[in-house]
């Protein structure tokens, strides 16, 4: 019978539960979103019945008008809140998944370093100029990354915030129109 050797065992298992935490991550974040969604469902249909029922209470023009306005405000605020729930669901989901790939991008250069280092012990004499240049692809590989990796957050930030200002802006934008 053939038996796996130790390290390939042992990367089997750290694959496996590196997949295991990418799947919590993602079934956390639906499973937020999914709250959230029902959440808003339910809210809609209620909200939907009584400005129903508010609206089939109308019997002129002037009381219509005073209504329509009543029900429009925090149909326009749910719809925000709504929004927003689920933008700082996914951001923080898609941080969470961030970090885990950090975290293995980590550790997948940590081994490149250990096998060139291995290799370098054990490499021909005059090689030590081709494996100082790998390394120095590593280093500057890393810093692209990490440029990147600090572009997309400030990317994200500037996002979250466009989005909170919008918000701000939209809901006294409201407010005033139906003045």
């Amino acid at each position: 019978m053939y038996q796996a050797p130790e390290q390939f065992t042992a990367m089997n298992k750290a694959n496996l539960e590196t997949a295991a935490r990418f799947a919590n991550v993602a079934f956390g974040g639906a499973e937020r979103l999914l709250e959230i969604q029902l959440k808003a469902a339910k809210a809609a249909l209620s909200d939907g019945v009584d400005s129903a029922k508010t609206l089939a209470s109308v019997k002129d023009l002037q009381q219509f008008a005073d209504v329509k306005d009543t029900v429009a405000q925090p149909a326009f605020e749910k719809a925000a809140e709504y929004v927003k729930s689920v933008y700082d669901v996914t951001t923080e989901t898609q941080a969470e998944f961030g970090k885990l790939i950090e975290q293995q991008f980590a550790a997948f250069n940590k081994q490149v370093v250990v096998a060139l280092d291995k290799f370098a012990e054990s490499a021909p004499a005059g090689s030590e100029v081709g494996i100082s240049a790998l390394k120095s692809a590593l280093v500057t590989g890393n810093a692209a990354y990490e440029n990147l990796s600090k572009a997309a957050k400030q990317f994200n930030d500037t996002a979250k915030s466009n989005l909170e200002a919008a918000a701000k802006r939209a809901t006294p934008a409201v407010k005033k129109a139906k003045k």
